[in-house]
């Protein structure tokens, strides 16, 4: 059925509310009911029952199940170094090391471009890790926040090797751009055409050392920080805060009690395939053993630390889940294929490039979907890049480069959500100062588009 411009207004729903709430849930909440409200109308369908039955299938989901389990393993093992006293002591360890407030902010920035393999581990790990160096020299934390996510999705995807670039090119090898075995090393041709992953890494140094000056909500938080003592604009929610009593507070903590476990981690997730949900087991089961070897603590309060740190990244969970229904909302309504659709009398060779990245960039910002975009969009746009002849690889990059925008810019998106975890920022305060900069990387990554499609189309 076609629902045309109708298929806009869940989205739109979603980000007003969530601006004038101040909350991402139930903003998510009300725009997938009204999704399922305009559904029931068009089919003559029960909308509550629509809406339970796809929430259903939801977390049936394999995927949604991977997720739970990733995200919610992460959260133990956050749990477990935090409460260990390692990741206090590492603190310590960086601030002797980073004695400024710049050195903060680019080590902030390093250390996301160092753990790449995987956008929920860099979110998780560099925000938790971070956030004591960058309290010390009063870094607000939407400013922490800013830096970890946008090292997180946009460097995944430009980086030969991550979970991002695997899957990518599972979906390369379905659309035909790649035959069977070569998705990985096709999505290495088309790295060069990920712009916007390029520009907004490339622009955080920039803002750092000043050549481009700080503005906006960010600019205030800055000030704030700096004349009240206070990091964060507004609180953020107390369930998901994490449990950082000390395991031993007999035991003297080390550095190596952080380091150990994130290494085992990245090692294990490399050893399977970068298989992020056994990397995350085997480092959890790793680090579980290791405390209690060295007796850094008993059975039951190491048993006690995995659920509670699952039980902080329940919220975060929840949001997750509940954009993973308005992007079922947004299927059933058909929004890829209206906003393509819209777009297609302005299509062409050379500027067919922009054009997918600007309109499914819009698509992403309302979905809060990267991976599911790609999995959808990919094959529309393949079979378009021939038709017009134009540049297959050039058109497939401004797709991913349209994914991680959303990931960035989205007030839901996974990425936002989890960074807004790590760093312990609201949700909405993180994403509404991060959007302006997101939007330069957007329109700086346009101009490279229009450019591209007119010499490498």
């Amino acid at each position: 059925m076609d629902y045309g411009a109708l298929a806009l207004i869940p989205p739109l729903v979603v980000i007003i509310l969530a601006i004038i709430m101040r909350s991402s849930f139930e903003a998510l909440l009300i725009g997938c009911l009204v999704g399922f409200i305009i559904i029931g109308l068009h089919t003559h369908t029960n909308f509550f029952t629509n809406f339970v039955d796809t929430f259903k299938s939801v977390l049936e989901d394999k995927d949604s199940v991977w997720v739970i389990l990733v995200c919610g393993l992460y959260g133990s093992l956050i749990g477990l170094m935090v409460r260990s006293g390692g990741t206090l002591k590492f603190g310590d360890w960086a601030l002797k090391k980073l004695k400024t407030k710049r050195s903060a902010l680019m080590g902030t920035w390093g250390l996301g471009l160092a753990i790449f393999l995987d956008d929920y581990l860099s979110a998780l790990t560099v925000g938790l890790s971070m956030r004591k160096i960058t309290d010390a020299f009063k870094i607000p934390r939407e400013k922490l926040a800013y830096i970890v996510n946008t090292t997180a999705p946009p460097w995944c995807v430009i980086v030969p090797i991550s979970t991002w670039t695997i899957f990518i090119g599972n979906i390369l090898e379905k659309s035909d751009v790649a035959t069977q075995g070569t998705g990985l090393a096709t999505y290495w041709k088309m790295i060069p055409y990920v712009a916007y992953g390029y520009i907004s890494v490339l622009i955080i140094p920039l803002f750092i050392y000043g050549i481009f000056p700080w503005f906006g909500r960010m600019k205030a938080a800055d000030i704030l920080a700096m004349e009240t003592g206070r990091l964060r604009r507004s609180e953020i929610i107390a369930s998901s805060a994490l449990d950082i009593t000390p395991l031993n507070p007999k035991k003297q903590s080390k550095v190596i009690f952080f380091l150990l476990p994130i290494l085992v981690l990245l090692a294990a997730t490399i050893y399977f395939d970068i298989d992020a949900l056994k990397g995350v087991l085997v480092a959890v089961s790793f680090t579980f053993l290791y405390y209690l070897i060295i007796r850094l603590g008993t059975f039951r309060q190491l048993s006690e630390t995995l659920f509670s740190g699952f039980n902080s990244m329940v919220y975060a969970l929840a949001i997750l889940m509940m954009s993973y229904v308005l992007k079922e909302v947004n299927d059933k309504m058909g929004l890829t294929q209206y906003v393509l659709h819209a777009a297609s009398p302005y299509l062409n060779k050379q500027l067919l490039p922009v054009i997918a990245f600007a309109s499914l960039s819009l698509i992403s910002v309302t979905t809060g979907s990267s991976w599911g975009l790609y999995a959808v969009a990919i094959p529309l746009i393949v079979p378009l890049a021939k038709h017009f002849d134009s540049n297959i690889l050039l058109n497939c990059g401004a797709v991913i480069s349209a994914g991680v925008f959303g990931a960035n810019a989205c007030l839901y998106s996974d990425a936002t959500v989890l960074t807004a975890q790590s760093t312990e920022c609201n949700n909405l305060d993180h994403s509404l100062s991060q959007l302006p900069y997101a939007l330069i990387a957007f329109a700086l990554s346009c101009i490279l588009y229009i450019i591209l499609g007119y010499t490498m189309a």
